[in-house]
């Protein structure tokens, strides 16, 4: 009998992706200030490693280590000329880490600057990036696209068409929310009905949110807010918060919401209505293990 497809997976239950990277990939080794994204070609068996404990915490999906794996981002670390390269690498090795049971996410993130007539990006020339990243993630046998931490709706709307013109893979997309008063607005001023308005047109499978700089119970709020704009649509409701807002402590930002309140919060946030749960910035393999008892078990 064949696996399901992820999307048939997902309209099924409960389902729960990975938490932090960065971090992670630190913690099991890599130099910081590092690439992350050239380590699946310097040290693939640290990026495995990340990819294992988090399956072993208890992930349906895991997303490959590829988010800032666009030729902008690349290019601050000179590597510009392996975009395809890196992301082929990162597709094949959260696959090897998944096996043919779990599924694996083709991770995208922004590209770290701001399209014309505010900032120096051409819309043709980021498609054109997305496109070559999409492509070598599609050539690594993953099962969709996750597209996180975006803030501006035209450049979510890009990545959204440049993986649509290479896949018919689902696309999962995800805005990171600053708190505005009672409501929420990513850095470039998206509502949420926005998103949900401007997306919905582009046949995305999920939408949702993951970073940002909420605290647990507004990630809850954040939640029901999207609920209400997707309302009867099939869209699905993605959510990935961090670990709540760090604190200041000896001058670094440090994380301390436990994996108990995280996993308490989680179920909160699926109760509002998400389907798709993981973690963001300053969530563990812990944290991401005591959500998935806890949402399993509801």
């Amino acid at each position: 009998m064949s696996r399901q497809t992820l999307s048939e997976r997902i309209n099924q239950g409960i389902f729960i992706v990975d938490g932090a990277m960065g971090t992670q990939l630190m913690a099991a080794g890599a130099p910081a200030g590092a690439c992350n994204e050239y380590l699946c070609i310097e040290s693939p068996q640290i990026v495995e490693m990340v990819h294992k404990t988090y399956l072993d915490a208890g992930c349906d999906a895991i997303i490959t280590n590829s988010f800032g794996g666009n030729e902008y981002i690349l290019a601050r670390h000179g590597h510009a000329d392996k975009v395809g390269e890196i992301n082929t690498a990162a597709a094949k090795i959260a696959r090897k880490a998944a096996g043919g049971e779990k599924y694996v996410l083709g991770g995208l993130g922004p590209c770290g600057d701001f399209l014309e007539p505010i900032g120096p990006v051409k819309p043709d020339e980021l498609k054109a990036a997305f496109v070559a990243q999409v492509s070598a993630l599609a050539g690594g046998d993953i099962d969709g696209f996750i597209i996180e931490t975006m803030s501006a709706v035209e450049e979510m709307a890009i990545a959204v068409e440049a993986v649509k013109s290479v896949s018919d893979l689902p696309v999962l997309a995800s805005f990171a929310y600053d708190p505005a008063g009672d409501e929420f607005r990513t850095m470039m001023g998206l509502g949420v009905a926005q998103a949900v308005e401007k997306l919905a047109s582009l046949g995305i499978f999920a939408i949702g949110f993951n970073c940002g700089t909420l605290d647990m119970d507004r990630y809850v709020k954040l939640a029901a807010e999207y609920a209400v704009a997707i309302g009867d649509s099939p869209i699905v409701l993605l959510a990935e918060p961090n670990a709540g807002r760090p604190e200041l402590i000896d001058d670094k930002a440090v994380y301390t919401l436990s994996p108990t309140e995280y996993a308490e919060a989680s179920e909160k946030i699926k109760a509002a209505g998400a389907k798709i749960l993981g973690g963001c910035c300053g969530t563990t393999p812990s944290h991401i293990e005591a959500m998935a008892k806890k949402l399993n078990a509801g």
